[in-house]
């Protein structure tokens, strides 16, 4: 533990940090589950559910949570899956 004041801030905030990009991270792995899940049973709601990971890859990549060629990998993919499920 630091005994300065100033470290001791750092590793509060860096700790609340990391804890809120677990959250995003998180939130967005569920949302591409979710959209695979509905390309792949052919669901209705297959093209709201791919939007919604898109958004969620786009802000974790804004974030730097994810690198932005990563981001727009996962969303051509799930995109060809889209497309070749009619």
């Amino acid at each position: 533990m630091p005994n300065i004041k100033s470290a001791i801030k750092r590793v509060k905030v860096s700790e609340a940090n990391r804890a809120h990009n677990i959250t995003v991270k998180s939130s967005m792995r569920t949302a591409v589950k979710k959209a695979e899940a509905a390309i792949t049973t052919n669901d209705s709601e297959a093209k709201a559910a791919y939007a919604a990971a898109a958004s969620k890859l786009d802000k974790a990549a804004a974030k730097g949570l994810i690198h932005k060629n990563a981001a727009s990998r996962k969303k051509s993919r799930l995109m060809k899956k889209l497309n070749a499920n009619g």
